[in-house]
């Protein structure tokens, strides 16, 4: 190797929350730290994240929050760097903070304030962060690795893969780390979006446009996954958190069970409503319940008319029936476009669950999103990136 070739102590490749993170806490141990990254300005899909504001963790996020090939993998990186191990820094910081939906912490100003928590962080740890930088090729040597970059060569002794999947592909996502992972000879699980709105079969669509913005709390279920969230009706299909959640379930020909009116006995109501007010008709039952467009543009799709005296018993339980197991077939998702998560990555069994390094290589880590964790919607990513970047920038 030549005099020449700067060397450091970790290179990471990726200046997202999870690399960054590496990078801080690797820099507080002494080590000389680089970040490279092709992309012009660090951290893009944190400051997109929470609707610009961030959703930097959940206090309730557990490892049954997770989706893996291995789902004992990403315990012990979450045990050792826990959400209020997070919060922590963020108060140190002197962020202010707001809890949403239960657990779900949000910036309370700008998600800028976490980009810039960690990029101080970086600093004070002496690790460098070096933007507009491609990778094109890393080879090994006998003590660690070589890059190659258009403008100079480097190395390391340690080589951290945090570039992320290939969801928002607009951010500069891209399928290097799977890349680096193959030529290792790591195998790369199936990868797909998660966390995505749904498209759906043109006559549906058309007969739901008329809803596009109405949102409504569901059950939706898929598999064996089910969750009680908001929908949200969309000019492209459905989305809001109860469709993004049960994406990340959804294989194409699978349907979802939707039930819309979560917590109630609608056969009852239904029952009750006729014996009591014969004249009410279905929308009027579905308004006290549900947004009034909703209600009535439902009614119309199923072509629930006329008083309820008019409907015979078994007419009434199939009306219960659509309204708490509406079948749906999606035609498929928006894709990696609007995708907040990518699934499937690298196959954490060649994986250390202490240190995130290759079994085979323990001086090559990968964290973050390239590999095959995936939180579900509420903050969960977030805790996956500072844990593991954590376990590994305490060992590279």
């Amino acid at each position: 190797m030549s005099q020449s070739t700067p060397h450091y102590d970790v290179i990471i490749i990726g200046a997202g929350a999870a690399g960054l993170m590496c990078a801080a806490t690797a820099g507080y141990r002494g080590r000389s730290v680089l970040v490279l990254d092709h992309a012009n300005k660090p951290g893009k899909k944190i400051l997109m994240s929470g609707g610009g504001r961030c959703n930097f963790t959940n206090l309730n996020s557990t490892p049954a929050n997770f989706l893996s090939d291995n789902p004992h993998y990403c315990i012990s990186a979450l045990k050792r760097y826990t959400p209020q191990d997070f919060l922590e820094l963020v108060e140190r910081h002197g962020i202010e903070h707001e809890e949403k939906a239960a657990g779900q912490l949000f910036c309370r100003d700008s998600a800028k304030d976490i980009l810039n928590l960690l990029l101080t962080e970086c600093d004070w740890a002496g690790a460098e962060v070096r933007m507009k930088t491609s990778v094109d090729s890393v080879s090994e040597l006998d003590d660690g690795y070589r890059l190659k970059t258009a403008t100079a060569e480097l190395s390391c002794e340690s080589l951290v893969i945090a570039s992320g999947g290939l969801s928002i592909p607009t951010m500069g996502a891209s399928a290097f780390g799977y890349e680096i992972a193959r030529q290792f000879g790591l195998t790369i699980l199936p990868t797909r979006a998660g966390l995505v709105p749904f498209t759906l079969q043109p006559q549906l669509k058309e007969q739901l446009a008329p809803l596009a913005g109405v949102s409504c709390p569901v059950d939706v279920h898929c598999r064996k996954a089910h969750f009680l969230e908001p929908m949200l009706v969309t000019h492209r299909g459905l989305s809001g958190p109860a469709m993004l959640q049960i994406s990340s379930y959804w294989s194409p020909g699978d349907s979802l069970l939707v039930n819309t009116l979560p917590g109630r006995d609608v056969q009852e109501d239904l029952h009750s409503l006729r014996r009591e007010k014969p004249q009410s008709t279905v929308a009027h039952y579905l308004m006290q319940h549900l947004p009034r467009r909703f209600a009535q543009a439902f009614s119309e799709l199923n072509h629930w008319t006329g008083p309820l005296q008019g409907y015979k018993n078994t007419e009434l339980d199939a009306v219960a029936e659509t309204l708490s197991r509406w079948t749906i077939k999606p035609a498929g998702t928006e894709g990696y476009r609007t995708a907040e998560v990518t699934l499937g990555g690298v196959d954490t069994r060649q994986l250390s669950s202490k240190t995130m390094a290759m079994l085979e290589r323990p001086n090559l880590y990968f964290i973050g999103e390239v590999v095959d964790v995936t939180g579900h919607l509420g903050g969960h990513n977030f805790q996956w990136a500072w844990a593991s970047g954590v376990a590994a920038g305490q060992d590279a």
